[in-house]
């Protein structure tokens, strides 16, 4: 998995490209957790992430706590398709407290769209 990186008016953006799942953890964990030391506001770009599983979702409440703990801002964004579709599952939009919009036509777990 890659992660691009750019530096806007004091915010640190993110945009990780593939699959955040058990087999890229280990190296997107220092990655992730060094944003964190570059800047006090970080915006993480989910737009492209292709496939995310619970090692993903537990390196994204890692990151958010970290944040949270040091007094940082971290924003998720551009939520994909397969991000979506996780948070719906495990319940965790509110958790992560950012905005997530629903492409046209996606269904929820009762099968009616949303």
């Amino acid at each position: 998995m890659e992660i691009r990186s750019e530096q806007n008016n004091g915010r640190l953006s993110l945009f990780p490209e593939g699959d955040m799942t058990i087999y890229h953890a280990a190296e997107l964990m220092p990655v992730l957790l060094d944003a964190l030391k570059q800047s006090d506001r970080i915006e993480l770009d989910l737009s492209k992430v292709c496939e995310l599983d619970t090692s993903g979702v537990q390196l994204l409440m890692l990151m958010k706590r970290e944040a949270v703990a040091a007094g940082k801002s971290l924003k998720l964004s551009g939520h994909s398709a397969a991000v979506l579709e996780v948070f719906e599952l495990l319940g965790l939009g509110g958790w992560f407290g950012d905005p997530q919009l629903l492409p046209a036509g996606v269904l929820g777990l009762g099968g009616s769209a949303i």
